[in-house]
């Protein structure tokens, strides 16, 4: 998929900003209870998610495969999902959001994980 490192990246930074916003939001109030929320959007939305740009740009190979299309289509929108329904469930007890995209995001970092040992594989080959 052309440009997908780009566009994982720029998902990243928007969770970035999003995650250090609510940082902020919460140490001004000093209300931390939207503490895991503020983890998730860091570790889902922004580490993993730059992750996977900065992977897709070191390996082109992997980025031109159809997996790679299919891996941002499935963890672009469940990379935003899984925080807001961490949301959901803290500010209104409804875990059901969160599950659901839990498990979606699973399958996007299964379909990243199958891209890279495609990619072992053909190394290991010659």
């Amino acid at each position: 998929m052309r440009n997908i490192d780009v566009y994982f990246l720029t998902l990243a930074s928007l969770c970035l900003v999003l995650s250090v916003s609510l940082g902020l939001g919460m140490g001004f109030a000093q209300d931390f209870s939207l503490g895991h929320l503020h983890s998730h959007l860091n570790l889902v939305g922004w580490a993993s998610t730059a992750l996977f740009g900065l992977t897709y740009r070191a390996y082109p190979v992997l980025a031109e495969s159809r997996l790679a299309k299919a891996h941002f289509l499935i963890s672009a929108p469940s990379g935003l999902m899984f925080p807001a329904g961490i949301y959901v469930l803290i500010v209104h007890g409804q875990p059901v959001p969160a599950v659901v995209a839990a498990i979606v995001w699973l399958v996007g970092t299964a379909l990243f994980c199958i891209s890279l040992v495609r990619l072992a594989v053909e190394k290991s080959r010659g």
